[in-house]
C-alpha cells in the first residue's frame, strides 16, 4: 500500500455557514467547493491548504453518521484521509494484515472519489479514510 500525502481533515459542524466564516473569512484559507454527498448525508465544504484540505461536514438528516458523531462527541476533527494510490488493492492489504475495515469496498465520496474507512479499533482510535481521486 501506497499513501500519497494527507488528503484532508474531516471536521464535524453543526452549521457549516458559521464553520466556512471562521475557516474562509477569518482563518483565509481558499475556499474550493461545497458538495450535497446525498448517499452519506452530508454537506461538505472544502477549503485548500497548501496540497491537501480541511473539509468541513454538516450532517442533512438527523441519522446520519455526522449527525451521531456530534450528538455523542460534540464538534471537531471527525476523520483523517489518506491519498492512495489503488484502494481496492490498500482495502485488500490492509484486511490481509488485519486491520478491521468499516468499508469492505469503496464507495462514491464528495467530488466523486472512491473513498473506504478504516475502523477506530484497529487505529488506534481514529478514523481512517482511504481516498483515491
Amino acid at each position: 500500500m501506497k499513501v500519497l500525502k494527507i488528503e484532508h481533515i474531516g471536521i464535524a459542524v453543526k452549521n457549516n455557514d458559521a464553520a466556512k466564516k471562521l475557516f474562509g473569512e477569518i482563518l483565509g484559507l481558499h475556499y474550493d467547493k461545497s458538495e450535497i454527498v446525498a448517499e452519506q448525508k452530508v454537506k461538505t465544504t472544502f477549503f485548500e491548504v497548501g496540497d491537501t484540505h480541511v473539509e468541513l461536514l454538516e450532517a442533512t438528516s438527523p441519522d446520519s453518521t455526522i449527525a451521531k458523531y456530534i450528538a455523542k462527541n460534540g464538534e471537531g476533527i471527525q476523520h483523517i484521509a489518506f491519498s492512495v494510490e489503488n484502494i481496492e488493492e490498500s482495502l485488500a492489504e490492509l484486511k490481509a494484515s488485519g486491520i478491521q475495515l468499516i468499508d469492505e469496498k469503496p464507495r462514491r465520496g464528495a467530488g466523486g472519489a472512491k473513498i473506504a474507512f478504516l475502523h477506530p479499533k484497529s487505529t488506534f482510535g481514529v478514523l481512517i479514510e482511504l481516498c483515491e481521486k
